[in-house]
């Protein structure tokens, strides 16, 4: 028998009993204060599948897609009595905010990804995953449509059967109908693209290494555009500066001053959905370091040689590019379009759902992440039934007593309600409703229907779009898991607000999103950060204060090791310049 090393049990003891992984991880930032700390024991108890007991038949849970929300959905489900079956051209869950970190090889591909096997089987779970796309949903007849990625002798397609759909697709990379976009720009949204990008930047420099080139030439293979000033623009372009002065200087001496990085945005200012300190400071240490930032420019059209940009002034002018990167925002996917023409959502950008994450218009369909957005519910179309609802005694008049009593119910069911009370600085619904009666005391109210619409009025201007973030995709992942671990419990004891149309209360609290900040790594070891209560921190601290937050988020043990150990790498050896 083979006598084994002390290597190999070691690492046969941690590949077995996987609750041995649980380690703590300090990082000392800015001075020492900052620790992230994760726990690495598997989610669900101990590996293994449950069978279903005899002649009890589990819901079908189908999940279609495996970015942020669907693996947040299946990471925190919990309850054994459904049987779960994922759908996804991707077998793995990657950390895309990283992505343009693996354009220039600050990060590699394999450190950000997770295979989706390694989540889904430290369940106490039936949960299956297939390698295959979803091309069409059949709601009436609870059917999905699906075609195999791999060539089985014509044997591809095959359908599944559910009890309730979850859509997590996610989106595609928007071109607005703009000629030429989809044929010669680079876009970043999965790992893939990442990796193409980096080929083509070491192409370029390669490309103008050659000997029978003209500095002209060189200039133009070395022109890197950029189109979009949002946050992965911003970090790209950030990114490939410092990939340029850091690494490329040492090993292309005679181009490095033919490069130039021009960021194009149609806005007005880059970094729109941050605050105005931040957007300020970017464009500036932008400006210091040479990229060339051209706000108002929108692109007409795009060839293989030139972009064409519309400035504000009218003016139609051309640049000519070695590769341009196109981040512009997102669009709908030929499966979710085609959807929602068959439920009557045909004319939306994205599947539209209720506050529970339901897909409106069906009762077994939920759709979260990039492919969706929630249909907020407008007081004024409710105005009626909330005040009937209020009115117990039926007097036709709502006092102040009466309002309180449902108020909890009314900004949980419509957040518009409590935003519009905080950006007023009044304390409660009573506060808002003694501004139509200036000249009566707050507990002598007492307003009719159309004094009570009149102080309600202007709350529904308060509504917003949530961002298609992986921040609020995670989020709706871990809350629709909660409420399928709960779904029986609730529709025995509602916890939910009142309906004001109808009778009793919601079986599930509403989805809430709870904004925990943003980053904007902006390059030169600078990182800009706007966290809640209006704290903006810019500079060398917040870019520790990246790492650690982005090394605590990874999805397991083994890629927050990896991509450690990747930074460490860089700091050590700098960035590779392989084109593999």
């Amino acid at each position: 028998m083979k006598t084994l090393t002390l290597y190999e049990r070691f690492s046969r003891a941690f590949h077995d009993y996987p609750h041995l992984s649980k380690l703590v991880v300090l990082f000392t930032v800015s001075g020492g204060g900052l620790l992230a700390y994760a726990d690495a024991s598997p989610i669900g108890g101990p590996q293994g599948i449950v069978p279903a007991e005899a002649g009890n038949k589990k819901k079908r849970v189908v999940v279609l897609g495996t970015g942020w929300a669907g693996t947040s959905f299946l990471k925190n489900l919990e309850n054994p009595d459904y049987n779960v079956q994922v759908v996804s051209p991707r077998n793995y869950f990657a950390f895309t905010p990283l992505l343009p970190s693996v354009t220039c090889g600050t990060v590699e591909a394999r450190s950000i990804v997770e295979p989706i096997r390694n989540i889904v089987r430290k369940k106490n779970m039936d949960i299956r995953y297939w390698e295959a796309e979803c091309f069409k949903i059949d709601a009436q007849n609870k059917k999905i449509y699906c075609r195999s990625t791999n060539n089985l002798n014509g044997k591809k397609e095959f359908i599944v059967e559910y009890d309730y759909l979850i859509v997590a697709m996610g989106a595609r990379s928007n071109t607005f109908n703009i000629p030429g976009v989809e044929e010669n720009c680079k876009f970043l949204k999965e790992v893939e693209d990442a990796q193409e990008i980096r080929r083509g930047v070491i192409d370029c420099f390669e490309k103008a290494s050659l000997p029978n080139l003209s500095d002209e030439e060189r200039k133009k293979i070395l022109h890197f555009v950029v189109v979009g000033g949002g946050p992965t623009g911003v970090e790209f372009a950030a990114e490939l500066h410092d990939f340029v002065n850091e690494d490329i200087v040492k090993l292309y001496p005679r181009v490095q001053e033919l490069v130039k990085i021009t960021l194009l945005e149609a806005a007005d200012h880059i970094l729109g959905m941050f605050d105005k300190r931040i957007t300020e400071f970017a464009e500036r240490k932008f400006k210091r370091d040479g990229i060339d930032v051209r706000t108002g420019s929108m692109v007409v059209k795009v060839s293989d040689k030139e972009i064409a940009t519309k400035e504000r002034s009218g003016e139609v002018s051309s640049i000519p590019y070695g590769m341009a990167v196109w981040s512009t925002g997102i669009g709908t996917r030929p499966v979710i379009r085609d959807f929602m023409q068959q439920i009557g959502q045909a004319k939306r950008r994205a599947l539209a759902t209720d506050e529970w994450l339901r897909v409106e218009g069906t009762d077994s369909i939920y759709a979260l992440g990039d492919c969706a957005t929630i249909n907020q519910r407008k007081v004024m179309e409710d105005i009626s039934a909330i005040f009937s609802k209020a009115d117990k005694d039926n007097s036709g008049t709502l006092t102040a007593k009466e309002a309180r009593e449902v108020i909890s119910d009314i900004c949980e069911r419509y957040p518009q309600v409590e935003l519009y009370l905080k950006n007023k600085k009044l304390s409660d619904i009573v506060d808002l409703l003694k501004e139509s009666k200036k000249d009566v005391e707050k507990e002598s109210i007492e307003l009719n229907i159309e004094e009570f619409k009149s102080a309600l009025s202007e709350v529904d201007s308060q509504m917003k779009n949530l961002p298609a973030t992986a921040q609020v995709a995670a989020q709706q992942g871990a809350y629709l898991a909660d409420c399928f671990n709960r779904m029986e419990e609730c529709e025995k004891n509602p916890e939910g607000p009142l309906r004001f149309r109808g009778t009793g209360r919601h079986r599930f609290r509403p989805f809430r999103y709870k904004h925990f900040g943003q980053f904007a790594p902006l390059g030169g070891e600078q990182t800009a950060a706007q966290l809640p209560w209006d704290w903006v921190s810019i500079g060398h601290s917040s870019q520790w204060l990246w790492y650690s937050v982005y090394a605590s988020k990874q999805v397991s043990w083994r890629t927050r090791t990896l991509v450690i150990s990747d930074w460490t790498r860089r700091f050590i050896f700098g960035r590779d310049s392989s084109r593999i």
